[in-house]
């Protein structure tokens, strides 16, 4: 076997055990839903959510532009460790107002990845309580795909991890990250909007990963 022969087939087992690390659970991009509906398999916890026409014959889960409150749907299996949620995420800043928006994991009480534009920082919380920060530039009117892992790094000790990104490539690197040794309780993967600006908040691409 030559040096690029062999480079080669390195590069394909890294690519194959990076698309074996991770096994789909669930995933919807509301393309077989009913304009205004809201599809079986989310739970809304509360808010107007329903499916609508983004254009081009896309249709997403949309969120209301009132009242302005945080609302969330829950979807996929409930669980508890070594899982990840992904959604892309659409949304507009109106004068001096921007929404929030994110996923999340392990139900209600669980952790949260929330992009806070006004404040230009991604953020990992514990239900209302941030608990990890780092600055981050959204830019509004556009698609921003987000990304929450939740991994057992060792016997008592649990590792949240996140990442945001506009365009079809996922960044190799976490932006966030934080530790936690309170066990994470079994619940179901979410996504979050408030929207402050008074306009929707769009969700699509939903996928809910088990974490090998």
């Amino acid at each position: 076997m030559n040096k690029l022969t062999l480079i080669g087939a390195t590069m394909l087992t890294a690519a194959m055990q990076c698309v074996a690390a991770e096994k789909t659970l669930f995933k919807t991009d509301f393309s077989d839903g009913e304009i205004g509906k809201v599809p079986e398999t989310l739970m809304i916890l509360d808010g107007g959510f329903g499916v609508a026409d983004a254009g081009g014959g896309n249709k997403v889960l949309e969120l209301p532009g009132a009242p302005l409150d945080t609302f969330g749907a829950l979807f996929g299996p409930a669980g508890t460790t070594n899982m990840a949620v992904s959604a892309k995420i659409h949304g507009t800043i109106k004068g001096r107002r921007g929404p929030t928006f994110g996923v999340g994991l392990n139900g209600v009480a669980g952790h949260k990845l929330m992009v806070a534009p006004m404040k230009k920082a991604l953020e990992i919380r514990k239900e209302d309580s941030v608990v990890a920060t780092v600055p981050f530039d959204w830019k509004s009117d556009s698609w921003t795909s987000l990304k929450l892992q939740l991994t057992e790094v060792k016997p008592g000790t649990w590792k949240l991890e996140g990442k945001a990104w506009s365009g079809a490539d996922e960044p190799k690197a976490w932006q966030i990250s934080t530790e936690t040794t309170t066990a994470p309780s079994s619940g179901k993967a979410s996504v979050w909007g408030n929207p402050f600006a008074g306009t929707p908040i769009q969700f699509d691409d939903v996928v809910v990963s088990e974490v090998k």
